[in-house]
């Protein structure tokens, strides 16, 4: 096992267990893991002993996808992070995005946090707490590069897609465009591939992945980018203090280490200095 910066690069793997539910563990330390206990380090309470419960919703490259068996990204690298300062291994619910953007997985014990790309909102706050932010975000417009579109106002008249329940989807229709709404972001992608719509207005990262893929490179281009200010953030239950506390302190320990640079760098790309100091929420 490595040793990076004062912490230890953790090795993800996954097995598929029922359905919506994927099992991601680390190479943790023994912990509460076998004392049955679901109180871990820093007295943070715990849904099920031995372990933390993040719910999410895949698949959301770079931040969450399964890749060669394995849930990995961006999201994941950090929380096992957290998992790490607890004495325990992480293990990932995937649930449709709408189940913990409202609180209701977290408020039913079904996780102990959830993190999935999600943009701090003043409506989202009011069903869950935020960590601190750990990433900024843009909008991508992604077009066909024989479409003719080149800007965020080329898109009227325009089929446009977007990803259901997410601020992409709130942006554009706060642009008066009226969205065709797809469940993941896979299936947003394949919308454009198969000529659905005519472009997609969905966060830059994502799109960044996607044109890692010499076919979607050749084919699609980025014709606008736009700032809306948002921030990403954990969310756990209303009033859990300690675990929020246990998020931050491993974000601002993985800033501070150079952890933070690394992670950003396998998953995002070249690294923003930006990105790993947001301004508080």
């Amino acid at each position: 096992m490595k040793t990076t910066l004062g912490r230890r690069t953790r090795v993800l793997a996954a097995t598929t267990a029922t359905a919506g539910l994927v099992l991601v563990a680390g190479c943790s330390s023994d912990g509460d893991g076998g004392s049955g206990t679901k109180t871990a380090a820093g007295g943070v309470e715990l849904v099920k002993a031995g372990q933390l419960t993040t719910c999410t919703h895949l698949p959301y490259p770079p931040f969450q996808s399964e890749i060669d068996g394995k849930v990995q990204g961006f999201d994941v690298s950090l929380i096992d992070l957290v998992a790490e300062d607890l004495g325990v291994k992480q293990v990932i619910v995937d649930q449709p995005f709408e189940n913990f953007k409202t609180g209701g997985s977290l408020n039913a014990g079904q996780c102990d946090l959830a993190a999935a790309g999600m943009t701090i909102t003043e409506e989202r706050k009011k069903n869950v707490d935020f960590s601190d932010p750990y990433f900024e975000a843009t909008q991508a417009v992604l077009t066909d590069k024989k479409s003719g579109i080149s800007s965020f106002a080329d898109l009227k008249g325009k089929k446009v897609g977007a990803q259901a329940q997410t601020t992409g989807e709130d942006y554009a229709k706060s642009k008066d465009l009226d969205p065709v709404s797809f469940e993941s972001s896979d299936a947003v992608l394949n919308g454009l591939r198969t000529g659905q719509v005519q472009a997609v207005v969905i966060d830059y990262p994502v799109v960044q992945g996607w044109l890692k893929d010499k076919a979607n490179a050749d084919a699609f281009e980025v014709a606008d980018n736009v700032n809306t200010g948002e921030q990403y953030g954990v969310t756990v239950k209303k009033g859990n203090d300690k675990l929020r506390e246990a998020i931050n302190k491993a974000l601002a320990d993985a800033k501070a280490d150079g952890t933070y640079k690394k992670v950003y760098e396998r998953w995002i790309g070249p690294y923003d200095e930006s990105a790993a100091s947001p301004a508080a929420s």
